[in-house]
């Protein structure tokens, strides 16, 4: 097939799981062309001779207030298709993407392309149902040929707070368990960073959804009872007020704050147990790379993460901000080696057998197939 993607192409998840796909789809011998206004990041320093990329320029001109995004990649989208030909384009997060997508294959022909929109969260649970969001969030998505979500819970968001009629399959996010296989790099093995101690993890973009001082509080009770340190990994809005409050506690000796990383696979190696106490999660991509690496995970009971941490097996879920709880199911894990070991080899078996590209891929493979067939 010939597929063209459109993602953000920055460091979140729709932007790494699209970004991912098309680099697991050319390796099974489809062309993708990513169209974006900027490289995505997973794409940097990496060639493959079934892989392009088209960049979305737009015109800077002073009668614009706002450059017109979705419309520039609306007509770079068009041009991609007419002299690609391509079979379908598959377009990741709702706003702007799924009307840009609708509106370049109005401009080619219906019967040219198929466009498939796959949702992530936010795109649904925060931008498309602002009230000014709204109206073209739903008519995007139902103008879709295909609709697919991360999760049942998402899917099940998206019905209710949208009043989506047409259908949605539910294809889970996946990752490269090789590279999330927990076995440190030579560099790494040389870090000095834990020191003996125990080693907790939180990776997020910092946002409120995330709950970053419940991450703070949980580790504070934890360093009382066990000799640990923080990594908190990635930036963002809440990250000043949580460096605000580790000063508070005096804690901040114990926290790492290392900011955006690419070397997540080898800290998560190094890491004994992720914090992961959000609001709710439409999937939880970070969690099911700490599972990959061997890495129990302490998160919320809210969202798609209970589609992804078994618990009790893979790590331990409680109730939105119970930190006590989740605080005293870390310390047990953190005192109890053999314990914390099964749960880390059952969170790794559980990736590779639910969500590894050799599971997911021929899922969006027969998917694309059959809105094609249609």
């Amino acid at each position: 097939m010939k597929i063209g993607i459109t993602c953000y192409p920055t460091y979140g998840g729709s932007g790494i799981i699209a970004t991912e796909l098309g680099k697991e789809l050319a390796n099974r011998g489809h062309a993708v062309h990513f169209i974006s206004y900027a490289m995505p990041a997973r794409l940097h320093h990496y060639f493959h001779e079934n892989i392009f990329f088209h960049e979305v320029e737009v015109m800077k001109y002073p009668l614009f207030e706002y450059q017109p995004y979705a419309i520039s990649l609306a007509a770079k989208m068009s041009d991609i298709i007419r002299h690609e030909n391509l079979d379908l384009l598959h377009v990741h997060y709702a706003i702007p993407h799924a009307t840009s997508g609708y509106l370049a294959q109005q401009i080619v022909g219906a019967d040219k392309v198929k466009v498939i929109t796959t949702l992530h969260g936010t795109d649904i649970t925060i931008v498309g149902t602002d009230a000014s969001f709204l109206p073209i969030t739903q008519f995007s998505i139902e103008k879709s040929d295909g609709v697919t979500t991360v999760s049942e819970w998402m899917r099940q968001e998206t019905i209710r707070t949208l009043q989506i009629q047409r259908p949605i399959e539910v294809i889970p996010n996946f990752i490269d368990t090789d590279l999330f296989s927990g076995v440190l790099s030579r560099n790494m093995r040389r870090c000095q960073l834990s020191r003996g101690k125990k080693v907790l993890i939180h990776i997020s973009n910092f946002r409120p959804v995330k709950r970053i001082k419940d991450v703070v509080d949980i580790f504070y009770r934890v360093q009382q009872e066990v000799d640990a340190i923080l990594l908190m990994v990635g930036d963002g809005p809440e990250r000043v007020s949580s460096e605000t409050y580790c000063r508070q506690l005096k804690i901040c000796d114990k926290i790492r704050y290392l900011g955006k990383q690419d070397g997540i696979p080898d800290l998560l190696a190094l890491s004994d147990l992720m914090l992961f106490p959000s609001e709710h999660e439409s999937f939880g991509l970070s969690a099911l790379e700490a599972m990959s690496s061997g890495v129990p995970v302490i998160g919320s009971n809210a969202g798609g993460l209970r589609e992804v941490v078994l618990s009790g097996e893979t790590g331990y879920l409680a109730e939105v901000g119970d930190v006590d709880t989740m605080a005293d199911y870390a310390i047990r894990l953190l005192k109890d080696h053999d314990l914390r070991r099964e749960m880390g080899r059952k969170g790794r078996e559980h990736a590779l057998r639910s969500f590894s590209p050799q599971v997911i891929i021929p899922r969006y493979e027969a998917y694309y197939q059959r809105i094609l067939d249609q």
